[in-house]
Formats: structure tokens, C-alpha cells, sequence
């Protein structure tokens, strides 16, 4: 099975450098999925989750908030707002961030709307992220790169 090298870099540091098999990612433009070779293709990425396909079937996944996409034959660069592999989610820490989020919903009143809902999507994403690499046996979790 063929591989592209996949990196994930947010302002902070470099998350993961791997060489993958297939990416699935949501941009604006709709869900994508890249297999080693792709066409050339720049686009915005949407909060969400990103699954990858490692050469041996394997798959995890990365909670990613917003960001850029850059495709190239033998390299895709995701520079993501933030981004957090699934197996180093804080469950707990994601799901007070929800519960906050849907309090400042649910109460209605002078306060940015639009900001809450962000805030739990970002929540929500972390979480299923967590829950899909938990699923999956957590293959990256290893590799992920420290500072």
C-alpha cells in the first residue's frame, strides 16, 4: 500500500509528521478523502474531525478547529488552528467545556451566541474524537511528537 507523509502543524508546534495511507478531512467545500498521489489542492478546513488510514488498515482520528489545507503528490500539510489526536483528548476538561457551552445557549440572554456554539462544536469534536480512537486502538499515540 502506498503512503503520503501527513503533517499536522499548529501555531503552537508540529503535532504529528507520519507517513499515512489515506486522510479524510471536512473543508468548506465538502468532505474530502486523499490518497497518496493526489492532485495538487489548497483549501480551508472546518472544525471537525479528521480520520486517518494508516499502510496496515489501522485508522484514529484528530480533533482539528478550523485551519488550512495544503495537498501536494507525495505530502499533505494540515495547518490547523488547534489540533489534538483523539487518545490525548482531557474527557473530562472537553465535557465541562459543554456543559458550559450549552448553559450559555440555553439561557438566551445577553451573550454571543455564535461564540457558544463554537465552543461546544469544538467540545463535541474533541470528545468524538476521543471516543472513535478509543475504538480504534489509538495507533498514533504513540508517535505523536513532544515538546
Amino acid at each position: 500500500m502506498s503512503t503520503t507523509r501527513l503533517e499536522v502543524v499548529t501555531p503552537e508546534r508540529v503535532l504529528l509528521t507520519r507517513d499515512v495511507h489515506m486522510i479524510f478531512v471536512r473543508t468548506d467545500g465538502g468532505e474530502l478523502g486523499i490518497l497518496p498521489r493526489h492532485a495538487p489542492l489548497a483549501a480551508t478546513i472546518k472544525d471537525s474531525v479528521v480520520k486517518v488510514r494508516l499502510e496496515d488498515g489501522s485508522e484514529d482520528f484528530i480533533s482539528v478547529g478550523g485551519g488550512f489545507l495544503e495537498v501536494r503528490p507525495d505530502q499533505v500539510i494540515l495547518l490547523a488552528d488547534t489540533a489534538e489526536l483523539g487518545a490525548n483528548v482531557d474527557v473530562e476538561r472537553a465535557q465541562q467545556a459543554k456543559a458550559r457551552a450549552e448553559k450559555r445557549l440555553s439561557q438566551g440572554q445577553d451573550m454571543d451566541v455564535r461564540r457558544a456554539e463554537l465552543a461546544l462544536n469544538r467540545a463535541l469534536h474533541r470528545l468524538e474524537a476521543w471516543e472513535l480512537s478509543q475504538k480504534a486502538g489509538s495507533p498514533l499515540k504513540d508517535t505523536v511528537q513532544r515538546q
